[in-house]
């Protein structure tokens, strides 16, 4: 397993991956005091485009990418993968869960990188009250005190499942509390639905405009509002539903690389599209170069 780069050893932190538990174990301080003194950056560069790495899945107990089960199960793998993504040129950011975001911090590769907390992560994949997806990860005091720019929720939205009515809920009162720190209020929503047990996404024009209206009605302001959204046919249809700035949500496509990147362009020209956040997609490609996929997925944004 490979460590950290020449670039990110100059940091704070010049350990690798393997002396992550010893830091955990003997100074776990050090989180707090890297958090203090993380160097920051504006939100846009020149281009008003963004390119963030998310990495959120496994707190749900999603695991799989590229159509292997347990594709992410190794931590030490996914951070070797994650380093190696966040230090090409033209990546923005991240988007994670707080373990993710605390062993990259101190691995020194979150310098002056923007950070979005992830905070619904309680419904997990395949359980019973899936819908329920309550606010497990970060909350919007943590989001604050960490000094991020902002936090992501998921807001997967089924009719027959009263559970999405608690979702809906805490997914209005987090983007009241984080339009109020005047912080960016992340929301990916879908319509969803229960097939023998699995939740699948409607990702029809139709539904995912359906999605977007309940989204951004969510909470007292709607100020520091973003929408995190599929590529889907009509995405022209899609972005007409909305005024707020959006980014694309990259996922695990079922189809061929190119098919996929050429979807991701037509969509970035679109007005109100402020780029990326992609995860296994650039993490676990199909030729498991994530150099060469982050930088094809670069030069789309860029």
């Amino acid at each position: 397993m490979s460590t950290v780069t020449d670039a990110a050893s100059a940091t704070q932190f010049a350990g690798s991956i393997s002396e992550l538990n010893e830091i955990r174990s003997r100074d776990p301080g050090r989180i707090s005091r890297l958090l203090a003194a993380r160097r920051k950056r504006n939100l846009f560069g020149p281009d008003g485009k963004l390119m963030i790495i998310a990495c959120d899945h496994p707190a749900r107990g999603a695991l799989s990418a590229a159509g292997k089960p347990t594709a992410m199960a190794s931590r030490t793998d996914l951070l070797d993968r994650l380093v190696t993504a966040l230090m090409r040129p033209g990546v923005d950011g991240l988007l994670a869960t707080a373990d993710i975001v605390e062993d990259l911090l101190m691995l020194g590769v979150l310098e002056e990188k923007l950070v979005f907390a992830s905070m619904n992560r309680g419904g997990l994949q395949g359980a019973v009250f899936e819908m329920d997806d309550r606010i497990t990860g970060y909350d919007v005091r943590g989001t604050v005190d960490a000094g991020f720019e902002g936090a992501k929720m998921l807001l997967r939205i089924d009719l027959d499942d009263p559970g999405t009515v608690a979702t809906l809920e805490q997914c209005g009162r987090a983007v009241s509390e984080l339009n109020r720190f005047e912080l960016i209020a992340m929301v990916e929503p879908f319509m969803s639905s229960r097939f023998s047990g699995k939740i699948a996404n409607d990702l029809s024009a139709d539904a995912v405009i359906k999605s977007v209206h309940i989204a951004q009605g969510l909470g007292s302001s709607s100020a520091y509002t973003w929408m995190k959204l599929p590529v889907v046919h009509e995405m022209e249809r899609v972005m007409d539903a909305t005024t707020l700035p959006t980014l694309l949500l990259g996922g695990d496509p079922d189809s061929a690389p190119d098919e996929t990147y050429a979807a991701w362009q037509a969509a970035l020209a679109l007005p109100s599209v402020r780029g990326l956040v992609v995860g296994r997609t650039m993490l676990y490609p199909a030729d498991d170069d994530v150099a060469k996929a982050v930088d094809t997925a670069v030069s789309l944004v860029r």
